[in-house]
């Protein structure tokens, strides 16, 4: 009997058997022609990365274990010891983490470039340097990149662009239709999108990369499980819905704050107000996701009330779920940065991170507003 499944199987299993000699020279002659080792790929991951690759409109992907991991393969994909990167000052804590704690154990180097020299590369460009990592939509403080201005000064310079465009997702904007080289995705965020998965995609705009970066997932082991795969392929299928209703609650939450004598200010680029609204505006098709930042007095107690009387914002450090929550950028994702660093990006005390999700907004809207009265 044939079967023939509307939805792919989970393949959970490590490895896929031969009949014979002939068959094991078919995989290694004809690359993608059958499967051998779960480490090396399975269907579930290649349909995961297949999906976002098409999404984004780009030459080849792999999906790897974490959205650290897909930071890790696209850096290696164009580094390697004794080069050096640039990226953006406003980055992902993780992701700074990873350039000065282990990669600079590999003798690959990092200068990290103020959003506002971002298009004036020049004073910070070496005989060695090889890239710069962005982001579209910059955590927490939501500052929006131009990419096609961003890769323009790149390619200027010989450098390649790789941007992670996690915040946005391939529905708000698709890098590398603006120029980047790389771009790349925590999965575990909106793509997947129901706070059930840990993942990462890469996606490389041309196929030699896309290339190194499936041997670079199979050497270092960065390939994502089959069940995950599976489990974010199914949340994949919904991105497009979910955007939609993140930035449609989102905006009203942040036009909401603003009028809260109790908020100093909100960080969103639907507000008119934004600096990079207009940016923002054509660079997202109108859309502008589901994270903002907002801040209040800077005073824990103050911090911790509000969290505290919040019962729809749970305090939980990640984002993009289907349900909204909030977390604490100076004590998590930047909690190790120098504390020059965190105050020339502003990160201070009263700095709140929201994730608003796809709930009611007038649920949203009435907690917001009890949560602030205190």
């Amino acid at each position: 009997m044939e079967i023939h499944p509307k939805i792919t199987p989970i393949y959970q299993t490590s490895v896929f058997k031969f009949d014979d000699l002939n068959e094991l020279e078919q995989y290694f002659g004809e690359p993608g022609s059958r499967y051998m080792y779960s480490r090396n790929g399975n269907p579930n991951s290649d349909e995961l990365a297949e999906a976002v690759n098409k999404l984004e409109g780009g030459a080849g992907a792999i999906a790897t274990g974490s959205g650290m991991a897909a930071i890790f393969a696209a850096l290696l994909a164009f580094c390697q010891a004794g080069d050096h990167v640039l990226c953006a000052a406003d980055i992902y804590g993780g992701s700074s983490s990873l350039l000065n704690a282990e990669l600079s154990r590999m003798g690959i180097t990092v200068t990290y470039v103020p959003f506002e020299q971002l298009y004036d590369l020049g004073q910070y460009v070496q005989p060695t340097t090889r890239l710069l990592l962005a982001e579209t939509l910059s955590n927490p403080l939501l500052r929006v990149a131009d990419l096609r201005q961003l890769a323009t000064e790149c390619h200027k310079h010989g450098l390649k662009l790789v941007v992670d465009n996690t915040f946005a997702s391939p529905i708000i904007t698709k890098p590398l239709g603006l120029g980047a080289d790389i771009t790349l995705h925590s999965v575990t965020k909106y793509i997947s999108g129901h706070s059930d998965v840990t993942a990462g995609v890469v996606v490389a705009a041309d196929a030699e990369v896309a290339a190194r970066l499936k041997q670079i997932g199979m050497h270092y082991g960065l390939t994502l499980s089959p069940m995950e795969s599976w489990l974010a392929v199914r949340g994949l299928k919904t991105l497009r819905l979910r955007v939609r209703e993140h930035s449609h609650n989102a905006l009203a939450i942040a036009r909401f704050l603003q009028e809260q004598p109790a908020v100093r200010a909100v960080y969103y680029p639907g507000l008119e107000g934004h600096p990079q609204h207009a940016l923002a505006k054509e660079q997202g098709q109108g859309l502008f996701g589901g994270m903002m930042s907002f801040r209040l007095a800077d005073d824990a107690a103050v911090v911790n009330g509000f969290m505290q009387r919040c019962q729809r914002f749970p305090f939980a450090p990640s984002l993009a779920g289907v349900d909204s929550s909030l977390s604490y950028p100076l004590g998590t994702s930047h909690r190790y940065l120098t504390a020059e660093q965190q105050q020339d990006l502003d990160i201070t005390v009263g700095l709140i991170r929201l994730s608003v999700g796809i709930e009611p907004v007038e649920e949203l809207l009435n907690d917001l507003q009890q949560a602030l009265k205190g």
